[in-house]
């Protein structure tokens, strides 16, 4: 990945609260195509505010939210999403008394008839495909995940936000999880993921941002700074 490329995603100075309580506190963040930035923090450091905001789910009260270049600040989740933004949460965000085959239907809104998408998804995730006719609350975690990025990489998303994919899962497969996700960024898809455990995702990550106290203190390539950083940030000793 070229890492002078342009952003494709960019927040800058954003502050978003809830209820008067203020959470971002002027969020400095990008991402380029092609690249796999990991977002990491404290639990309540403002991660899945900050994909919120991102996806148009959550209006930010300052700050501007750049697509491409083109200020979308204010601009609706739906519309968005249809400017290329997908946002996978925390959950997986799958119908579970539904087939995977169902699950996968549903996304033919996007344009793309049955039979394509069902072939893209087992194309991209061949485990998917012998479960096709399985309930999708009965599938492995693993599994369920898988499912959930299949339906979200159905709108061939040009921003890819995840957030907790590591979530419940067994270490072998979040590392099968997030090979794949590298496989989505080298097709030219930005991707941002929201993690509490760094290990998880940074042999993956291409940069790395820590959040901590609704601000990004440090950002980088994931080397050995970063783990004194996120030790200060984690254990409360960083000012």
């Amino acid at each position: 990945m070229d890492s002078t490329a342009p952003p494709l995603l960019e927040l800058r100075g954003v502050r978003a609260a809830y209820e008067g309580i203020t959470v971002l506190r002027g969020v400095d963040l990008a991402v380029a195509a092609g690249q796999v930035v990991a977002l990491l923090g404290p639990n309540g450091a403002g991660k899945t505010t900050t994909l919120k905001v991102a996806a148009g789910i959550h209006p930010p009260s300052g700050g501007r939210l750049l697509l491409a270049g083109r200020d979308v600040t204010g601009v609706r989740a739906g519309d968005l999403a249809r400017a290329g933004v997908c946002l996978i949460p925390e959950g997986r965000g799958v119908f579970p008394n539904l087939s995977v085959r169902d699950n996968l239907w549903m996304m033919t809104f996007t344009g793309r008839g049955r039979e394509e998408t069902e072939d893209a998804a087992y194309a991209r995730f061949p485990a998917l495909a012998s479960r096709r006719a399985q309930q999708a609350g009965t599938l492995s975690g693993g599994e369920q995940q898988m499912l959930a990025l299949a339906r979200g990489l159905t709108t061939d998303p040009a921003v890819l936000l995840l957030d907790e994919l590591s979530m419940g899962l067994a270490p072998l497969v979040v590392a099968d999880l997030y090979e794949r996700v590298a496989e989505i960024a080298r097709q030219g898809v930005a991707v941002l993921v929201v993690e509490q455990f760094a290990t998880a995702v940074l042999k993956t990550a291409d940069r790395a941002a820590v959040l901590a106290r609704g601000r990004v203190p440090w950002q980088g390539r994931p080397d050995s700074s970063l783990h004194a950083e996120l030790s200060s940030y984690y254990l409360g000793s960083a000012p």
